[in-house]
């Protein structure tokens, strides 16, 4: 079966691979085998989140022919608190 596994490591920087993998592979057999680990130091399973198609899951999760496997990277900044210092600075 073929997945996409993607990673935006920045807004400028995105990466798509597409994958082969045997029936019954995991979201992690897809990661691994994608390579991105390996591009991307900074990604650690431990730490970021996945998901497929926008709902997150767990790396034990068997991935299905077509799917796309995002890793997720963590927010940088509270979304509460950056939508009040929009608001604040929209109000000057």
């Amino acid at each position: 079966m073929r997945v996409e596994v993607v990673y935006a490591a920045s807004a400028d920087e995105q990466s798509v691979v597409a994958v082969e993998l045997a029936a019954g592979a995991t979201v992690e057999n897809a990661i691994r085998a994608s390579g991105l680990l390996l591009r991307y130091p900074e990604i650690d399973l431990t730490q970021n989140a996945v998901g497929i198609f926008g709902e997150r899951v767990t790396l034990d999760r068997v991935v299905e022919d077509s799917e796309r496997v995002e890793i997720y990277r963590p927010l940088v900044a509270d979304p509460r608190e950056a939508r009040r210092r929009r608001a604040t600075e929209k109000g000057k």
